[in-house]
């Protein structure tokens, strides 16, 4: 499974023996009954967000990715990750954006797949869309990002340094390489939507055994001790906004002194983001 604010967060599922079948749903699609987490069924709809595939694999959004309505987004968002109502409708409306229908009322996970609409280059799960299908999770390419969480809290500093690496690995080797300004903004959002939804928003840390859990299997990581209840800080746009600044603030090569960054906390203080800031 975007900042400044279009966005302030982002978001592989493990080969199944079992049928992907759910009796407590009237139809492969419907989304009321089960939370257990099966993966996506051959002709399922899925997308270059994480954590909106994992949201369809656990059935919080209809397991089909498929005509995914605001109630659907916006109740799985406040429920699991206690996101402010404002922050999750803009969720919602990101979606939006994929749906090429005037005045569309839904979306299908793999209408993001558009490249360069809120599908990126120098993604921490997928390779390059010039590379093959960036809906598709890539171990290499996370190897690559996971190597630079280097404790098992990972913090805002490690979450900056391998947005960095996948951004120059990308700018080296796609000779299509595009990241604007926005897209930065978006991005940032995105990874800090990973300490939004799966750690400590106040501190900026979080576990990193739930995040490669989550990338490596598009599931909650429940099993590891994460789940909904200890999620008790709501999710603004104010905090989402404070934990992407400090992302982007960790980005630069540059070392400043300690008074120098007091000086810099003291002017500026982080910046209002808008409610489009999140998973994708």
């Amino acid at each position: 499974m975007k900042l400044a604010v279009q966005s302030v967060v982002g978001l592989v599922g493990l080969a199944s023996a079992g049928i992907h079948v759910d009796i407590n749903l009237g139809g492969h699609g419907h989304h009321h009954g089960s939370h257990q987490w099966m993966p996506a069924m051959l002709g399922d709809a899925r997308s270059p967000c994480p954590m909106l595939n994992t949201l369809a694999n656990h059935n919080y959004i209809p397991r089909d990715g498929r005509n995914i309505t605001r109630p659907d987004l916006v109740n799985a968002l406040t429920s699991l990750f206690n996101f402010n109502p404002d922050l999750a409708n803009g969720q919602f409306e990101n979606g939006l954006l994929g749906n090429p229908e005037p005045d569309a009322d839904y979306f299908d996970l793999d209408q993001l797949n558009q490249h360069n609409i809120l599908e990126h280059d120098a993604s921490f799960s997928r390779a390059d869309a010039y590379f093959g299908p960036a809906d598709t999770f890539d171990q290499a390419v996370f190897d690559q990002t996971k190597s630079y969480w280097t404790a098992p809290t990972v913090t805002t500093t490690m979450l900056a340094n391998s947005k960095v690496a996948r951004q120059l690995n990308s700018k080296a080797f796609n000779p299509t390489y595009v990241f604007t300004a926005k897209q930065n903004e978006i991005n940032l959002g995105e990874v800090g939507g990973l300490i939004a939804a799966f750690g400590d928003v106040e501190a900026g840390v979080v576990d990193r055994a739930f995040l490669e859990y989550f990338f490596e299997n598009e599931r909650l990581p429940m099993g590891l001790g994460w789940s909904a209840e200890k999620q008790n800080v709501e999710v603004t746009q104010e905090r989402m906004a404070k934990v992407a600044a400090t992302i982007g603030k960790g980005m630069s090569l540059i070392t400043e002194s300690a008074e120098e960054e007091k000086k810099e906390e003291e002017s500026g203080s982080a910046q209002k983001r808008s409610p489009h800031a999140g998973l994708y």
